[in-house]
C-alpha cells in the first residue's frame, strides 16, 4: 500500500495540481489585497463616503447585515474584472508566441499547404525553391 501511495504522490498530476493550487492561493492574496486596499477605497471615494457595512435591517430580532453582502458583491466583480484583464493580458501574450510561420502558399494553385511540403497536395506540383526550413 506505501509503495501505490509513494506512486500516486509521484504522478505529474498530482505534484501539477499541489502546484497550482499553492500559486493560486498566493495570486488570491495579491488580487485581494489590490481589491481591498487599492480600488475599495476609490469606489468608496466615488460613492461619496458611503460605508456599506453600515447597512443593516432588523428583522424579528434577527439582523441582515445587507452591506457585508453588498460589498462582498462588489468586491467579487472588481475581482473577476481583474482576473479578465490578466488573463487577457496571458492570453495575448501567448498568441503572440504562437505565430510561427508553419504553412506556405503554393506558387502555382495558390493553395495553403505545410511550410515543409515539396510537391503541392492540391495541384500536385513541385515545389522548386523547396528548403526545410525548420529542420
Amino acid at each position: 500500500m506505501f509503495k501505490e501511495f509513494k506512486e500516486f504522490i509521484s504522478r505529474g498530476n498530482v505534484i501539477d495540481m499541489a502546484i497550482g493550487i499553492i500559486m493560486g492561493s498566493a495570486f488570491t492574496a495579491i488580487v485581494k489585497s489590490m481589491v481591498d486596499d487599492l480600488l475599495m477605497p476609490i469606489i468608496a471615494g466615488l460613492t461619496a463616503g458611503v460605508n456599506y457595512e453600515d447597512l443593516v435591517i432588523n428583522i424579528g430580532g434577527a439582523s441582515l447585515k445587507i452591506g457585508n453582502f453588498i460589498n462582498a458583491i462588489i468586491s467579487f466583480l472588481i475581482i473577476a474584472f481583474v482576473m479578465f484583464l490578466i488573463v487577457k493580458a496571458i492570453n495575448s501574450l501567448h498568441k503572440k508566441e504562437e505565430k510561427e510561420v508553419t504553412t506556405k502558399d503554393c506558387p502555382y494553385c495558390q493553395s495553403e499547404i505545410d511550410i515543409k511540403a515539396s510537391r503541392c497536395p492540391h495541384c500536385t506540383s513541385k515545389l522548386e525553391n523547396y528548403s526545410n526550413e525548420l529542420e
